[in-house]
This record gives structure tokens, C-alpha cells and sequence, in this order.
């Protein structure tokens, strides 16, 4: 491995303890306006110091982050389909290696579908990515997608996990399951673990919590850090568990105390807004 590819890994994944935070906000690819996610720079903005990375679209990376903000860029570069289309599985790769230079991005990402109609088609797109980014240093995630019609155990995470790092991706995104040690042993890189759908607080810190417990590199959350009532809160405390070792209570603990400041502050921003709104002269 090159040091253009090392550096660049580095960025994602922390050497000084292995893991990372990674913040997804690239749902609008195929769900367009995403609830909270509707306003992506307002969204993203206050998260951004709590992060390690960002997991997103050329099309938000160019409107909606400021170019001098000094993080480190997951470029999604798949797409094709959305939600009302055909077929979810149908991807194709939507963002040429040139324009991900010119972003100064530090990893590529894109979505196989392994047992999916479009397997084929998602896993030659892999091996052309990979072999596109180490031209260049630059690292490949892989996202194991899952339909409707798959399950998320073991057996199948394992395989598709498997499939992805044999035809060379860098690090893996994944979902957390039962025995899911299995699936960390038989995957012979990093892997990631997908916050999924919006879950309470407490549920979505266990998550984060068994997942770096049992194997993986860190999480990769969305919904349930910017669909929480207090974004803000709820990344610390993700980050108490994949950087600061936290157990779920004292994480919990976190968001309760930030959650408590973020109350605070709610009044006075109404006074202010009163305040402007005013004609006092």
C-alpha cells in the first residue's frame, strides 16, 4: 500500500485507536429530501467539529459543506435509481475518479448488492473502482446493501462482506447482527457499521456500542444522529463510545447532560429572535 493510500486511510479511520466516526448524510441519492435532512447545510453544519468524516454526494460536497472546513470526504460515487424507480439494485458508478481529485476526497464508496438481480452489475462496478482508486492512492468502501427480500444474519453480512474485500475494497460498511464476531473474522479488512433506520437514543447507542465491542472499526450513522431532537447531543455520545470507550450508560449520560444545554440555550434563542423581529425605535 502506497503512502498516498495509508495517508488517506488514516483520515478515516484513526490510527491512534483504529475507529472511526463517520457521519452518513447521502440518503438524498435515491430518497431525495430526506426528513431533517431536507436542508442539508443547516443539517450538516453543527456537526461537523464532532465527526471524523463525512460520508456524502459530490452534489451536497460542492453546495452544502464549506470548502475551507478541514474534514475528511467519503465520496458516494453510485447511484442511477431512486426510490419510486425500478429496481433499488440497479446502480451504476455515477462519478469519474477525476472528479473525486478534484474534490481532494479521501475514500470512494459505492453499494454492492450481492444476491440482488443486479449482483453482476454492483460487483464489476466494485472491481472497476478499486482498481480506478489505487491508480491514484485513493481507498474504496464497499456498502453492503441489503433489499427487502435478503436477510441480515450472519451467514449473509459474511458473504457479501467477503465478496467486497476479495475484489479489493479498503474498508467494508456493514450491518450489525447475532454473531456478528463471524463476520469481523472472515472479512480481512476494516469494517463499518451502518446506523440504519432512526432508533430511541438509548437503542441507537447500544447499537454503536456492540458493534466497536464486537469487532468493527466504528459506525457510520445518519438518522440517528440528525433525525434525533438534539443532533448535537447525540453525536457526542456516539463518539464517548467509538473514541472515548464509553459503555451505553455513560453514553447515555452524555446526551443527557448536552441535551440539557442544547434546553437551555432554546429560550434564548427565541428571546433573541423576538428581540430582532422588534421595533423599538
Amino acid at each position: 500500500m502506497d503512502w498516498g493510500m495509508k495517508n488517506r486511510l488514516s483520515k478515516i479511520i484513526r490510527p491512534q485507536d483504529g475507529r472511526c466516526l463517520m457521519l452518513a448524510v447521502d440518503h438524498g441519492y435515491f430518497l431525495g429530501p430526506t426528513e431533517r435532512l431536507e436542508n442539508a447545510a443547516k443539517t450538516i453544519a453543527p456537526l461537523l467539529p464532532y465527526a471524523d468524516s463525512l460520508m456524502l454526494t459530490r452534489g451536497i460536497l460542492r453546495n452544502c459543506v464549506p470548502a475551507e472546513r478541514d474534514i475528511p470526504i467519503v465520496l458516494r460515487v453510485s447511484g442511477g435509481t431512486s426510490i419510486v424507480g425500478e429496481d433499488l439494485s440497479k446502480e451504476t458508478i455515477t462519478t469519474s475518479i477525476e472528479e473525486a481529485i478534484k474534490l481532494n476526497v479521501s475514500c470512494l464508496a459505492l453499494s454492492i448488492f450481492v444476491g440482488s438481480k443486479y449482483e453482476h452489475q454492483t460487483l464489476a462496478s466494485l472491481g472497476k473502482l478499486v482498481d480506478e482508486g489505487e491508480k491514484y492512492g485513493i481507498p474504496v468502501l464497499a456498502v453492503t446493501a441489503v433489499g427487502k427480500e435478503m436477510g441480515r444474519d450472519a451467514r449473509y453480512l459474511g458473504l457479501a462482506c467477503r465478496v467486497a474485500a476479495e475484489l479489493g475494497a479498503h474498508v467494508v460498511k456493514t450491518y450489525y447482527c447475532d454473531n456478528f464476531e463471524k463476520v469481523v473474522e472472515a472479512c480481512p479488512v476494516p469494517l463499518v457499521v451502518a446506523g440504519g433506520k432512526k432508533l430511541p437514543e438509548m437503542d441507537a447507542l447500544k447499537l454503536a456500542h456492540d458493534a466497536v465491542t464486537h469487532g468493527a472499526s466504528g459506525v457510520d450513522m445518519g438518522r440517528n444522529i440528525w433525525q434525533s431532537d438534539y443532533p448535537v447531543a447525540m453525536v457526542k455520545a456516539v463518539k464517548a463510545i467509538v473514541h472515548g470507550k464509553a459503555d451505553v450508560k455513560e453514553a447515555y449520560d452524555v446526551f443527557l447532560r448536552e441535551r440539557e444545554k442544547a434546553k437551555t440555550k432554546e429560550p434564548q434563542k427565541i428571546v433573541k429572535a423576538i428581540s430582532r423581529s422588534a421595533d423599538f425605535d
